[in-house]
């Protein structure tokens, strides 16, 4: 009988390469941390309906991507295919906008699934890192979003990276310019069935098609840009300057428009040229208008992004950055007998609740092919439990590095080791 396969586009991530996984997720909550975005969890399941309403009908994610079921009870559910509306749900449900204390700064990570052709860079099951700041309209805090989510990047190893940055206005602008846009693609009678069939639900869909001959059709578009209000045009300004000053190298995209149909005024995204066709590794904006599309009778702002830990890694290795050195263990526990079996897994025990990161031998190997695996794991030094040393109530402590070592009490080992000597 055959080992199951893993379903198609959901990657396993196995040491070495999930400590590098592990790395970005945690610098990318670590940034979000100094920030002051505090953690949150929210359901990976959640109603149909929420997506529906919350993404928008003519993306991508809601008409072809989602993974949808029934249950049980008869209910629509959805794997959930982004962060940002099951985010805002859970605050709406929790009365969030109403408690005070405004803004509400929120950071998430998980595990997201979209039904796509699987390729390097676009799976079917992905983790992001996501922050989302609920409750104000201030530029200052779209500026503090982005500038977060680029330190974070940078500080992951990203060095190859672009800021796309986009305004597209208040909900009152894009229905004026929705009519413009419609207008012109009005010209075209062989526009692909994507284009045709979306446009009049959101005819900005048409900047993302990626079918044969749209892009020429589109490079002599109206541009969302020609129709921006002044107080959407002063808040981009305001955001701009922020960013410039803090020496951030933005690019101006007039057609980025992103694949969500909640976006408002700030729209950005960071790409990494050595990741080719699929080289955003993140990107976000403002969605201003998302809690009254679920529902909320009030006005409830917010902005956000999520940054791509799969691409994350994926645009490391490309750049030929080198896989993370961090030791698995600092301390490998070495025993010199058989019959100190008990003896090297109590000392092991005392060093772990100390805090020290500590592994030992199984399957009765001897003490060369003990030593070889402390070199494997990393660790910085050995503790031998041997006969001369159990007798006395003492081990030996070896630095793996220099090879000096020295004898301590037993049950001192624990408190020189967590000090690092």
């Amino acid at each position: 009988m055959a080992v199951p396969e893993a379903v198609r586009g959901a990657p396993d991530w196995l040491p070495p390469g999930a400590r590098a996984f592990d790395l970005v997720e945690r610098t990318f909550l670590e940034h979000a941390r100094l920030a002051g975005y505090e953690r949150v969890r929210v359901p990976v399941l959640e109603h149909t309906e929420l997506f529906a309403r919350g993404v928008g009908a003519s993306t991508d994610v809601v008409q072809k991507e989602m993974y949808t079921f029934v249950d049980q009870g008869g209910r629509s559910l959805t794997l959930r295919p982004e962060g940002t509306a099951g985010v805002v749900r859970a605050a709406l449900q929790a009365g969030v906008p109403r408690s005070g204390g405004l803004p509400v700064k929120y950071a998430y990570a998980g595990e997201f699934f979209r039904h796509e052709r699987p390729q390097a860079g676009r799976q079917r099951q992905f983790t992001q890192v996501g922050v989302e700041a609920l409750g104000s309209d201030d530029p200052v805090l779209d500026a503090e979003v982005v500038l977060v989510g680029w330190e974070a990047l940078r500080a992951a190893g990203v060095d190859d990276l672009v800021l796309r940055l986009n305004n597209l206005g208040d909900r009152e602008d894009r229905a004026e310019y929705h009519a413009v846009l419609n207008a012109y693609l009005d010209r075209f009678d062989d526009l692909p069935p994507d284009v045709a069939g979306r446009r009049h639900l959101n005819p900005l869909r048409a900047f993302d098609s990626k079918a044969p001959g749209m892009r020429a059709i589109m490079a002599d578009a109206p541009l969302l840009g020609d129709h921006i209000g002044p107080e959407a045009a002063r808040h981009h300004a305001a955001v701009v300057e922020l960013l410039r000053d803090q020496g951030l190298p933005l690019t101006h995209d007039p057609r980025l428009v992103r694949g969500l149909d909640y976006y408002t005024r700030t729209t950005f995204e960071y790409q990494v040229g050595a990741l080719g066709a699929q080289n955003a590794v993140g990107g976000g904006g403002r969605y201003d208008g998302l809690a009254e599309e679920l529902g909320w009778p009030e006005r409830f702002p917010g902005v956000g992004w999520a940054l791509g830990v799969d691409r994350t890694v994926l645009a490391l290795r490309a750049a030929g950055a080198a896989a993370p050195t961090d030791a698995r263990v600092a301390v490998y526990v070495v025993v010199a007998d058989r019959g100190l079996v008990a003896d090297a897994f109590a000392v092991a025990t005392q060093l772990r609740r100390a805090g020290v990161a500590t592994d030992l031998a199984f399957d009765g190997r001897s003490v060369r092919a003990q030593f070889k695996a402390a070199d494997r794991s990393g660790a910085s030094h050995a503790v031998v439990v041997g006969p001369d040393e159990a007798a006395r109530g003492a081990v030996t402590v070896r630095d793996l590095r220099s090879g000096a070592q020295r004898e301590i009490a037993r049950d001192d080992a624990a408190t020189a080791l967590a000090a690092g000597s």
